[in-house]
């Protein structure tokens, strides 16, 4: 009875002790698991420092400019007379033709309209060259009406961006360069276009990328977290602006096939030294 019964206790012994590793094993695979793929959820929601409650916070927005026009800009200009053929020579010559975005790209897009030269000048018909760089649209049309009503009477003037293009990439869903359909674009409307943010973009590192009249480039970092984007001055977007969103520790983590390589060879190796410590017990 008592060899049986020391029996039992060793086979119980061994059992619990088999339990024990198993369950150490488990919890290192889970562990390398949390380590390559987890994301903290707070740094996900944006306005994160906004409180989740009935409380209303104001913020003063950033007053909006308008852009202004610079080389390289594509502008529709129409021009309506009461003359029908007038009319239709004004708006088709000297017209440029764009593609903008990846070619064969879903995104990819046409757009016409007269090119601002280096000099800052478009070519009309009847008015020859008119200089509207450093105007806004607003400003620009009343150039082209001053200049046309030399030669015709009562022009009804209008004047837009054909090419308000703001490029957005890196962890968002659909990257690409987008046209913009009005002036008045911010953040929120261009990570809009591109699909949002993946869930390994950085919300508190939002780079957004500026040309200035100057040939400089300004760079600037955005927090998504915070409610006080709204009041930077990169929150309206300006024509060619780059937005860039940064991957968080988590892509690379994911990403990083020699890692991964390792913790697999790992778990091989605990997974036959299991075996081998319940095989001897």
């Amino acid at each position: 009875m008592n060899y049986k019964g020391s029996r039992k206790k060793n086979q119980l012994t061994e059992t619990i002790f088999n339990c024990n590793v198993v369950r150490l094993f488990l919890y290192f695979v889970f562990f390398c698991i949390a380590c390559t793929s987890c994301t903290s959820y707070k740094n996900i929601p944006y306005f994160k420092d906004f409180p989740d409650t009935a409380y209303r916070a104001s913020v003063q927005m950033q007053a909006f400019k308008s852009p202004v026009i610079k080389p390289d800009d594509l502008l529709s200009i129409t021009i309506e007379t009461v003359d029908p053929d007038i009319t239709a020579l004004l708006n088709s010559a000297n017209a440029v033709t764009q593609a903008i975005g990846a070619a064969n790209s879903p995104q990819l897009q046409t757009v016409s309209g007269y090119l601002v030269d280096k000099n800052g000048e478009v070519e009309l018909p009847f008015a020859g060259k008119l200089k509207l760089e450093g105007n806004t649209t607003v400003e620009a049309r009343e150039v082209v009406r001053a200049a046309m009503e030399k030669y015709i009477k009562d022009p009804i003037v209008n004047v837009k961006f054909s090419n308000f293009k703001v490029t957005v990439f890196g962890e968002v869903a659909r990257p690409a360069t987008y046209i913009m359909p009005t002036e008045k674009v911010t953040l929120f409307d261009a990570l809009s276009q591109a699909g949002d943010l993946t869930i390994f973009g950085r919300r508190e590192n939002v780079t957004v990328i500026r040309d200035t009249l100057d040939n400089k480039k300004n760079m600037v970092h955005l927090n998504l977290n915070s409610k006080d984007i709204i009041s930077s001055p990169y929150f309206f977007l300006q024509p060619n602006d780059v937005v860039y969103v940064e991957p968080n520790e988590s892509k690379a983590r994911s990403t990083d096939a020699a890692r991964n390589r390792n913790i697999t060879i790992i778990a091989s190796l605990l997974s036959i030294i299991l075996v081998a410590v319940s095989r001897i017990r």
